[in-house]
């Protein structure tokens, strides 16, 4: 199921970034099952699938310890694969880049109700188990440990809900990783505007007869009203007059976007992957946090607005946190900046070097100023 609005917008930057992004090693697809696993709501499957890719190859210390893993977290709504692209990969995981996959042991995960892990459009829909956050970062730390036998991650990587997922695997987790790097998520509980676009998600789809209570044929209509709710929200408003400057223009690009989205996206897994972040809060334990960590935020990202100034207050609660607030440039996406590496993989590099790696001089070919206050516009 694709349904972020950056999805549809990656194209047009792809051969901006395609000057540093050279071939990665192809990845290694496999399924990790974990038997009878109970959910935080009591709920039971006996056997949840687990898809992920890996790239590279795990490296151990003198001591037993896996010194070069890295966890890359994706979106709702995206899987792992959402990695697997030249502005990504080809920026990060390519021969000398950051995470040169044949230095690092990378893992790109499908979390449940994603990708092909199990998810309720296998066949069971509204029976599905309800899983919240703290059962998806379960079942990560499970895939890690139990699946590929890792002992340490050097770094986890998470973007949106998965940057969300990074502040429950530091409080849930704290030593288990050397490095944490949340992009465009906040630390807190989900209320406000963000908190009302999603109950608008959801239910477009519930109130829809046509959904029948998850036992529908085909896609229910409130599914398209759904999306054109989350395209809002995950788009850019700058960028999308630069792309859509007429009338025209808007009303095409919006009529493909949901054409496209209509025939990948299932409403039941959206359902369960919008509703998985109900009690998600971790606010209270954030001092439980450890290890060095970098969170990165975009002013113009409308998931996360940077005059609530949220994230400022946590992360003074964080003994070795640092936060960048990137300015809304004509380089950056909105929300969708945080698969944008080009832009951000100097605080990247900072990050590594801060928890113990080598000091490296990065040119970020899109890397634009950032402020621990209130953002604004910014034309260079």
């Amino acid at each position: 199921m694709k349904t972020g609005a950056f999805t549809f917008f990656l194209f047009l930057t792809v051969a901006s970034v395609s000057a540093c992004a050279a071939d990665y090693p192809a990845p290694a697809e496999k399924n990790f099952v974990i038997k009878n696993f109970q959910f935080k709501s009591g709920e039971r499957m006996p056997e949840v699938k687990l898809h992920y890719y890996t790239l590279g190859s795990p490296r151990k210390d003198a001591n037993g310890t896996v010194t070069n893993a890295v966890l890359i977290l994706h979106d709702a709504g995206e899987s792992g694969r959402q990695f697997l692209t030249p502005a990504f990969a080809g920026v990060l995981f390519a021969p000398e880049q950051m995470l040169d996959a044949t230095q690092y042991f990378i893992v790109l995960p499908d979390n449940i109700g994603h990708g092909q892990s199990s998810k309720p459009s296998d066949g069971l829909h509204m029976r599905f188990p309800h899983y919240d956050y703290d059962d998806m970062v379960e079942l990560q730390y499970r895939l890690v440990t139990q699946g590929l036998g890792l002992n340490h991650l050097r770094l986890i990587i998470g973007t949106a809900m998965g940057g969300m997922h990074i502040w429950l695997w530091g409080e849930q987790h704290p030593d288990f990783a050397g490095a944490l790097m949340p992009l465009a998520s906040l630390p807190v509980e989900i209320g406000g505007r963000r908190r009302i676009m999603l109950r608008m998600i959801m239910d477009s789809i519930r109130t829809d007869p046509g959904w029948n209570n998850g036992e529908y044929k085909t896609q229910p209509r409130g599914l398209a009203g759904a999306l054109n709710v989350l395209f809002i929200m995950e788009s850019s408003a700058l960028q999308l007059q630069k792309d859509a400057p007429t009338r025209d223009k808007a009303d095409a690009l919006i009529a493909e976007y949901i054409s496209s989205h209509l025939k990948t996206t299932d409403a039941n897994d959206m359902l369960y992957c919008f509703d998985a972040s109900r009690n998600y809060n971790p606010d209270p334990y954030l001092e439980k946090i450890k290890v060095p960590m970098t969170a990165i935020n975009t002013a113009d990202d409308v998931f996360n607005p940077p005059e609530l100034q949220l994230i400022e207050k946590s992360m003074k609660r964080i003994k070795d946190g640092k936060l960048f607030v990137l300015y809304m440039t004509a380089g950056t996406r909105g929300h969708g900046t945080h698969s944008m590496p080009a832009i951000w993989r100097g605080y990247l590099a900072e990050l590594l070097e801060r928890s113990g790696g080598p000091k490296r001089k990065v040119q970020a070919q899109l890397r634009y100023p950032a402020g621990p206050n209130l953002p604004g516009f910014r034309t260079e």
